[in-house]
C-alpha cells in the first residue's frame, strides 16, 4: 500500500510539473520562431531568432513598463510587509478589547475579490486626483495585500512559545523590544515568503493597472503586455518574446529566494 501511495504521489506531482513547464517551454520555443510565423510546433528553428526578443523590448517599451512596475512593487513589498508584520504581531501575542473583531474584520478582506473594488476605488480615486499615478495602484494594492499578510504572520507568531515573551517580559522588555529583538529574528523565513509573494502580486497585478492608471508613460508591465496584444496578437513569435519579458523578474526573484519561500511555507516549529 505505501509503495502505491508513493507511486500515485509521485505520478501527481510530475503531471502537476508538466501542466506547469510545458506551457513555459512551449512559449520559450515560439518566441524563437521567425517574426511573423504562426506555428513552428515543438521544435527549435533552424536559426533561432533571438531578435524577436530586441524587438518586443522596443516596441513594447518595456523598459518605461519596468521601471513603472518596479516603483510600485520596490514601495508596495516593503509597506505591507511591515504593516502586516506589526498587526500580525498584535493579533497573534497581545490581548485587547476587540481582537477578534480586528481579526474577523481582516479575515473578511479575504473573501473580497478585486473586481468589487475595482469601480469604488476608480471614483475615489478620481475624487482626491490620484488616478494616472503611482499612488493609484500603492495605496489599494497595500491595503489588499493586508488580510493574507496579517493571517500569515499572526499564524507565525501564535506557533512560538509564550515562554519566550514570558522571559522578556519578566527581564524588562516592552512590547516593541519583544517584538524587534525576541520575535521578528525568528520570522526571517515566514517574512521572506510573504515578500516574494507580495512582489509577485503586485509585479502581477492586471486589472487594477488597467483602469486606474490609463496614462502610458507610468503603465505597469501586465498592463502594457494586455495592450501589446491588441497591437501585436497575430505575430505569436514577437508576442512570446514579449511575455516572457514580463515573467523574467518574477522567476529571478523566485530563484533568488526559493530557499526561503519553501523554508517559510514549510515552518511549523521553532527550534
Amino acid at each position: 500500500m505505501t509503495r502505491i501511495s508513493q507511486l500515485a504521489s509521485g505520478t501527481v506531482i510530475l503531471i502537476a510539473a508538466a501542466t506547469a513547464v510545458i506551457p513555459f517551454l512551449a512559449i520559450c520555443v515560439y518566441a524563437l520562431q521567425p517574426s511573423g510565423s504562426l506555428s513552428g510546433g515543438f521544435s527549435l528553428p533552424a536559426t533561432p531568432q533571438f531578435s524577436n526578443f530586441a524587438d518586443a523590448w522596443t516596441i513594447g517599451g518595456f523598459a518605461n513598463l519596468y521601471r513603472a512596475s518596479g516603483v510600485i512593487a520596490l514601495v508596495v513589498v516593503p509597506v505591507a510587509v511591515l504593516l502586516s508584520t506589526l498587526a500580525g504581531y498584535a493579533l497573534g501575542t497581545i490581548n485587547f478589547r476587540g481582537r477578534n473583531l480586528t481579526l474577523a474584520f481582516f479575515l473578511l478582506g479575504l473573501t473580497l475579490p478585486y473586481e468589487a473594488v475595482v469601480i469604488p476605488l476608480y471614483y475615489g480615486l478620481r475624487g482626491v486626483g490620484l488616478l494616472d499615478t503611482y499612488w493609484a495602484l500603492i495605496l489599494p494594492l497595500t491595503g489588499l495585500f493586508m488580510p493574507f499578510g496579517v493571517f500569515w504572520m499572526r499564524a507565525h507568531f501564535q506557533r512560538l512559545p509564550p515562554e519566550l515573551v514570558e522571559a522578556a517580559e519578566i527581564d524588562g522588555a516592552n512590547s516593541l523590544q519583544i517584538f524587534v529583538r525576541i520575535l521578528l529574528p525568528t520570522a526571517r523565513p515566514a517574512l521572506a515568503t510573504l515578500a516574494l509573494l507580495y512582489f509577485m502580486w503586485s509585479w502581477n497585478q492586471f486589472l487594477l493597472a488597467l483602469i486606474l492608471i490609463q496614462d502610458s508613460a507610468l503603465r505597469t508591465a501586465p498592463a502594457g503586455l494586455g495592450q501589446f496584444v491588441t497591437q501585436y496578437g497575430k505575430n505569436v513569435p514577437l508576442l512570446c518574446a514579449s511575455t516572457i519579458i514580463v515573467i523574467v523578474p518574477v522567476v529571478v526573484v523566485y530563484l533568488i529566494f526559493q530557499r526561503q519561500f519553501v523554508r517559510g511555507i514549510l515552518q511549523g516549529a521553532v527550534k
